[in-house]
């Protein structure tokens, strides 16, 4: 049975089921409605960093890129929780002067492990597209809190243009988009009760984000309530299991993971 977000006031510890965890979330905005209501330890890092301690066996259970879960089927995937998109998601945008099929060399976060890879398929995919990519170029991709302030920056009337990759993908695609799961190492006990605690904390960060609105100091309070409520979706969904089984599929094509066969597993 499922933990619902109520029941984490019902008594006992709804957290339970963490406890002893080593837990790694990402220190963006986009995720502190997973993690706000949690009361115990939690590493703080990039998404890459944080798919390396995963890999490495440093942690029990992070928050990692979609491209990280789909390269490594060794992971048990959280169903219904995950930060990702139906559209644009404003914070992953690839900032290009000029007409995108003019673009020749892209400068990539080194944060952006899945978000890099998607770019790299919906350029290739979509368009034909296979510029380098590096530490410098003429266009850059961007993600995160970085990205709003850049975009923030550099409004409509700037010489910049922006391709928001959650907004590209749904425009080709027809779905949403998945930018990062829980995933949880084989072998951590209890997979199924952790699963469900972490969907409660979830559910129970959803309800307080009105109160993140007001109490975080990234941008102002419209920019957080637009980030956190109209532009990010934080469950995943059937047309969201859908969407990560086709992104696996293209990462596979244009040769960026390995073929894997077999669905996803989720708990």
């Amino acid at each position: 049975m499922r933990v619902s977000a109520s029941d984490a006031f019902s008594g006992g510890d709804p957290w339970g089921a963490l406890r002893g965890l080593r837990i790694g979330c990402v220190k963006y905005l986009n995720s502190r409605p997973l993690i706000c209501a949690y009361d115990g330890p939690v590493v703080f890092d990039h998404p890459s960093a944080l798919a390396k301690m995963l890999a490495a066996g440093e942690l029990d259970a992070a928050l990692v890129p979609a491209f990280e879960a789909l390269r490594d089927p060794r992971y048990l995937l959280v169903d219904d929780v995950a930060v990702g998109c139906d559209g644009p998601v404003f914070s992953v945008f690839l900032a290009h002067r000029g007409e995108l099929r003019d673009v020749r060399s892209i400068a990539l976060d080194p944060a952006s492990m899945s978000s890099a890879n998607l770019l790299r398929v919906l350029l290739a995919e979509f368009h034909g597209l296979s510029p380098t990519f590096g530490s410098s170029g003429d266009a850059q991709l961007l993600i995160g809190n970085q990205a709003i302030e850049f975009r923030v920056a550099h409004g409509e009337n700037s010489e910049w243009r922006f391709l928001d990759l959650g907004e590209e993908w749904k425009r080709c695609t027809g779905l949403p988009f998945v930018f990062a799961v829980w995933a949880l190492r084989d072998g951590v006990e209890n997979s199924h009760e952790a699963a469900d605690a972490f969907r409660a904390l979830k559910d129970t960060g959803c309800e307080r984000i009105p109160e993140l609105v007001v109490q975080e100091d990234f941008g102002d309070m419209e920019l957080r309530r637009r980030y956190l409520t109209e532009w990010l979706r934080f469950g995943i969904g059937p047309d969201g299991r859908r969407a990560l089984e086709l992104y696996r599929t293209l990462l596979a094509k244009h040769r960026l993971i390995a073929d894997c066969s077999g669905p996803l597993e989720f708990v």
